[in-house]
């Protein structure tokens, strides 16, 4: 009887909390054209809650407590428009539609951040240094943007950190970001190998996507366009052979620059069926500090680890270990069937306190040590807004844990969320050291790609330490310069030092790699590092007289429990009379839109106009609308773009 009455009550409360809150949904389409707007920010002004449009222009709002609100819809490049007065009931979802109309409204005052001095102009446009104690008392309003176009290209001559809105409160924040030192062409005659390890992280676009549809351009550092490609899915062909990925690659005409020439590279895991899928042993390791408070940081991470959640098999264990002013387990490690007790711990975590993620991680290794399973998929799963700011917390501490977890055979991946703290560099940092893989997480749309997409692939490796070596034939190939992948570069000789730590793939997954080549003979002007001639090398290449290899891709990989690699090759034999799959095109957009948020000088002739229409040609299937968002990106940097320009004029 006591049973039945507690469950009574509990019935009677949760039917009262959900009388007590209300929904919106609705579409947010552009005025003109009548096309969706994905992308777009809907916020339910005086409250913390808010949504971003999906591929189709659709949101969706819930939890509003019940009261009549003003509802606001956004989109960078659009005027704002606002609904008062709005009631919000229980039960019933009311119906909210937008349709924006192109404009300036939202961007005529804009705060830039620097990492170098901040400018501040006069009324007539003279500039002059601030200093940081202005900076702290200046009102936000005050601050201009130094900015200049050319060639329809946003370039700044002092500003490295992002183009803020006036309103925006997070314009002087504590994000932190690696300088980037871009690869220079070298010559194949002097340089013929170029190695890296694979990437298979997604972090920056989606990072990316956040400051350019909050009206802002990303700090270069945030920029790495290998995880910008490799955010989109690739129709590659299934692996037939021993091995577990296929290699596709393509030669065409580089579109930035038509006397270069573009190398696409594209690697495809074999799909792992279901019933062939190793057991896993995870444990969610979640920042429950006071910085995780807001909206799109801790009830985001309960929302995609509930998503999760149930995928989780019987045979699958999961426990939950947080951190704050100190580190606790709040479940131990149960199995996957058990979901609503999963479920009921992720419900009762709240946020506030310090921030001990040294000590977290080391709690969660413990406990997924404990329940270590031989031959499975041992795993911590990071999620946090990267603020390490309380005990031990230096890298040269947590790198050495977490590649001695890692050789025992327990992985990391890194989970990013929210604004103000996000640490990219460093979140990106632990997650390659721990053979895993770094997301950041923007809106509940990314959260169910990343929990359900891609998590089901990563969580299951089919190859660890994987390196990609590219020989050039200079018969063919002047120089080239391999495009992203600053970061896992690796010396020629690493390439078969299996004590070398590279790159892991998981079940379905593909990368994708691009090389910018200047074909022997083409006129250029494009600098190329070089070291001179060598009469040994000239002599060496007459066995290579009347190859028509332009190059040959090397692979190197271990099976999950390998500590030995495999090797195969795939020679490359350009067929310049096809035409470029979508993949080549799709790839090459993307690429080129790096390039041009990192003010690249290899940029070319790149413009926005050029990646819109080269992504534009190249859609495909677009199942999930990842693409076509992609396309309202471009438009929102352009937007931008025109709108800095004329702030200038």
């Amino acid at each position: 009887m006591r049973t039945l009455s507690l469950l009574l009550l509990l019935f009677f409360s949760l039917s009262a909390e959900a009388q007590s809150v209300g929904k919106i949904s609705g579409v947010i389409t552009d005025a003109a054209t009548g096309d969706p707007l994905p992308g777009a920010s809907i916020s339910v002004v005086g409250t913390t809650r808010g949504a971003i449009s999906d591929a189709d222009g659709n949101y969706f709002i819930i939890g509003i407590p019940i009261g009549t609100y003003d509802v606001q819809a956004s989109f960078v490049g659009f005027t704002t428009e606002t609904r008062a007065n709005v009631a919000i009931g229980s039960l019933a979802t009311v119906s909210l539609h937008f349709a924006l109309t192109e404009g300036v409204g939202g961007l005529d005052e804009v705060v830039v951040e620097y990492e170098r001095p901040l400018i501040q102009r006069d009324a007539i446009g003279v500039p002059r240094v601030v200093s940081s104690e202005e900076v702290a008392s200046l009102p936000n309003r005050s601050v201009a943007a130094v900015a200049q176009v050319q060639s329809g290209v946003v370039s700044s001559e002092v500003a490295t950190a992002p183009i803020r809105r006036a309103h925006d409160e997070t314009a002087f924040s504590r994000e932190g970001y690696a300088h980037i030192e871009e690869n220079a062409f070298r010559a194949a005659f002097d340089h013929p190998l170029s190695t890296f390890a694979i990437d298979v992280d997604r972090a920056s676009y989606s990072n990316i996507r956040r400051f350019l549809q909050s009206g802002q351009l990303p700090p270069v550092g945030a920029v790495r366009i290998e995880e910008m490609v490799n955010y989109f899915a690739y129709t590659y062909p299934q692996p037939h052979d021993a091995h577990p990925f296929s290699i596709t690659t393509e030669l065409g005409v580089a579109p930035w620059n038509p006397a270069h020439r573009l190398v696409h590279i594209g690697l495809q895991g074999y799909a792992l069926p279901a019933s062939e899928r190793p057991p896993s042993n995870l444990v969610f390791l979640i920042d429950v500090s006071g910085s995780m408070h807001s909206h799109d940081k801790l009830p985001l991470v309960k929302r995609g680890l509930e998503l999760l959640t149930a995928s989780l098999r019987p045979e699958d264990r999961v426990a939950i270990v947080v951190y704050a002013g100190a580190a606790g387990l709040v479940l131990e490690s149960t199995p996957g069937s058990d979901q609503s007790t999963i479920r009921q711990a992720l419900d009762r975590l709240r946020a506030g306190g310090g921030t001990a993620g040294a000590a977290g991680i080391r709690l969660a290794y413990q406990v997924a040590q404990q329940h270590f399973i031989e031959g499975g998929n041992n795993r911590v799963i990071l999620a946090t807004d990267g603020d390490f700011n309380v005990g031990v917390s230096s890298n040269s501490e947590l790198i050495p844990l977490i590649e001695k977890q890692r050789e025992a055979g327990t992985f990391l991946t890194v989970l990013g969320f929210g604004t103000g703290n996000l640490q990219d560099h460093r979140m990106e940092q632990i997650a390659n050291h721990g053979n895993g893989t770094y997301y950041y997480i923007d809106s509940e749309r990314e959260a169910e790609k990343v929990f359900v997409d891609e998590l089901g692939g990563t969580l299951f490796t089919i190859a660890k330490d994987v390196k990609i070596q590219v020989e050039f034939n200079p018969l063919h190939v002047a120089a080239y310069r391999l495009i992203g992948y600053e970061n896992r570069a690796l010396a020629a000789e690493d390439f078969r030092d299996d004590q070398k730590d590279a790159g892991e793939l998981g079940a379905g997954h593909t990368v994708t790699a691009l090389y910018e080549v200047i074909p022997a003979g083409a006129e250029t002007s494009t600098a190329v590092r070089a070291v001179g001639h060598s009469r040994y090398l000239q002599t060496s290449l007459t066995s290579h007289a009347t190859s028509d290899e332009w190059m040959i891709v090397r692979l190197r990989y271990k099976a999950p429990d390998a500590d030995t690699s495999q090797e195969f090759t795939h020679p490359l034999v350009p067929h310049l009379d096809r035409t470029p799959s979508e993949n080549f095109t799709f790839s090459a957009a993307v690429a080129a839109f790096g390039m041009l948020l990192r003010e690249s000088e290899h940029r070319g002739t790149t413009t926005a106009s050029l990646v819109y229409d080269l992504a534009q040609a190249s859609m495909g299937a677009d199942r999930n609308g990842h693409r076509r968002e992609f396309l309202a990106l471009v438009r929102a940097y352009q937007h931008l773009a025109d709108q800095l320009a004329e702030a200038e004029r």
